[in-house]
């Protein structure tokens, strides 16, 4: 288990690094380009060398990257589908050239349609963003539910795989939040063993790459993705325990995206240590 955090670059990648050493994150995420903008990521070449050469040092990873918050794959808008897909795979392509593991994306939502078309939007969009890339993976992220979601529910994510068909680039994001507020009892020892029992139910375990460890700020089922700080929220210290014993999560990259600043991120990564019986 490599326990992290969603780290700043402050515009120049290579920090990322600093400030993941600062919170004691032994993997990191980023955003490759302005999170709230249609931007596209700008890597220099000798930001990106630079930044691989002081992870290199630090030994820091994994290392994914995190598409903008306007990215919707299953977009039912044909121009909002289009400018969705060309931004990730703009992205994808900064990931590679930051030498950076994956790029996590959220599965998307198409809206009141029909779900067999949310499905299809979603897959079509994941066939263009991975194209003929080498290298990194497109990391699903199962989102917090509501209307049109493409996958909030393991159901869901399963369904979705199955549109997307064979692609050994494709894995899987679980965010403790997300799935809490979708309906899972993350706050429990029993309702954690039956979530990942989902998870091996329907084979699915092996494609889990990321965890994102975030507690909520609203009850189960709320439908609502409100990140709280570790065992401050309703999931709580006795459901972080559980979720960082499963063997699944064991295997992945553990990431903390909570609100905040780097003492924020540290008191975290300190406390998900602890719950994972880590020191």
């Amino acid at each position: 288990m490599r326990i992290g955090a969603h780290v700043p670059t402050r515009g120049r990648f290579a920090r990322a690094i600093d400030a993941a050493k600062k919170c004691g994150a032994q993997a990191i995420q980023v955003f490759v380009s302005n999170p709230r903008a249609w931007a596209p990521p700008r890597v220099a070449e000798e930001d990106a060398r630079e930044f691989a050469e002081q992870r290199a040092a630090a030994h820091i990873g994994p290392v994914y990257g995190h598409t903008t918050y306007l990215v919707n794959i299953a977009s039912p808008d044909p121009e909002f589908w289009r400018r969705s897909v060309e931004l990730a795979r703009l992205e994808m392509e900064a990931v590679a050239l930051l030498g950076a593991d994956g790029l996590v994306i959220h599965a998307g939502a198409g809206g009141p349609g029909g779900r067999a078309a949310t499905l299809e939007r979603a897959a079509r969009a994941v066939a263009a963003i991975t194209g003929d890339l080498e290298g990194p993976e497109l990391v699903l992220e199962l989102t917090a539910g509501g209307a049109g979601t493409a996958a909030s529910t393991i159901p869901q994510a399963a369904e979705l795989l199955e549109t997307i068909g064979p692609n050994p680039r494709v894995s899987l994001c679980v965010d403790t939040c997300h799935l809490f507020a979708a309906g899972y009892g993350l706050d429990n020892p029993a309702g954690v063993k039956e979530a990942f029992a989902e998870l091996r139910e329907h084979r699915l375990v092996g494609r889990v790459k990321v965890v994102h460890a975030n507690d909520a700020k609203f009850p189960r089922g709320s439908c609502l993705d409100r990140h709280e700080h570790v065992g401050q929220g309703f999931i709580g210290d006795r459901g972080f325990r559980a979720i960082l014993a499963e063997p699944a999560v064991r295997g992945s990259a553990v990431l903390v995206e909570t609100p905040g600043k780097l003492d924020d991120h540290k008191r975290n990564v300190q406390r998900l240590r602890q719950l994972a019986g880590l020191g």
